[in-house]
């Protein structure tokens, strides 16, 4: 799946659509979107 923010700065972000992701995967996606680890967790 490709998630788009519709407000500056418009970050791609590239998720896979699957059930399980990898863990290195899943840092990589929260790095990339701007967030801490604890941010991201917050958001759950």
């Amino acid at each position: 799946m490709i998630l788009r923010n519709k407000n500056p700065p418009y970050r791609r972000l590239t998720v896979p659509n699957h059930k399980t992701i990898a863990k290195g995967t899943l840092l990589a996606i929260i790095k990339k979107a701007g967030l801490t680890r604890d941010e991201f967790f917050e958001l759950l």
